[in-house]
């Protein structure tokens, strides 16, 4: 990696600074320690202490605002892997549900198909029924005639019937008489 070099000023004092880091990220990081070494500074006089020890406080500080950073940096890593999670767990909900839905719509073409076959085959039966009823009423025409005449027939021939058997005893009538004539000659 290329080393970058950088001239800045800290509590006073030039310094050349030379990292991995762009130039423009070096000049903050140095003006960065210069603020924190100036406030403590200014805490410390402030206080009535000697500032002796200033870059060492402002050090400390700074590793204190550095761990409190590492700390944060853990809890968004902790969160985000939580969001992660949270996410595969939805996108597999959101899969299952678009699996259920193409599942959902499959099924209902199938039961739309089975309903339109149904429906097909209930045209087909009704037009059985009207065909059988029409064959129905028409035998019990045909029959109802038939019948008629049979009736009609059966009538003819009671009268005929009728006619003979009252034939028959009017001939049998005078047979009697004759007979009855009969046995009086020949008392």
């Amino acid at each position: 990696m290329e080393m970058n070099k950088a001239k800045v000023k800290i509590y006073g004092q030039e310094y050349t600074i030379s990292g991995e880091m762009s130039k423009e990220e070096i000049i903050q990081v140095a003006a960065h320690v210069d603020m924190k070494m100036q406030e403590i500074s200014e805490a410390a006089k402030a206080a009535g202490v000697v500032p002796g020890s200033v870059a060492i406080l402002s050090a400390v500080n700074i590793a204190s605002e550095y761990f409190k950073a590492l700390e944060e940096m853990e809890e968004y890593k902790r969160l985000n892997a939580q969001l992660e999670k949270d996410a595969q767990h939805y996108v597999q909900l959101w899969d299952e549900a678009k699996k259920n839905y193409t599942d959902y719509k499959e099924e209902t073409q199938q039961v739309v198909a089975q309903k339109e076959e149904l429906t097909a085959a209930i045209r087909q039966r009704d037009g059985e029924i009207s065909r059988l009823r029409g064959e129905v009423e028409d035998a019990r025409s045909q029959a109802q005639s038939g019948m008629e005449e049979v009736v009609s027939e059966i009538e003819d021939r009671c009268r005929e019937l009728e006619n003979s058997f009252f034939d028959l005893q009017m001939e049998n009538l005078q047979l009697k008489k004759e007979l009855e004539k009969y046995k009086n000659n020949n008392d």
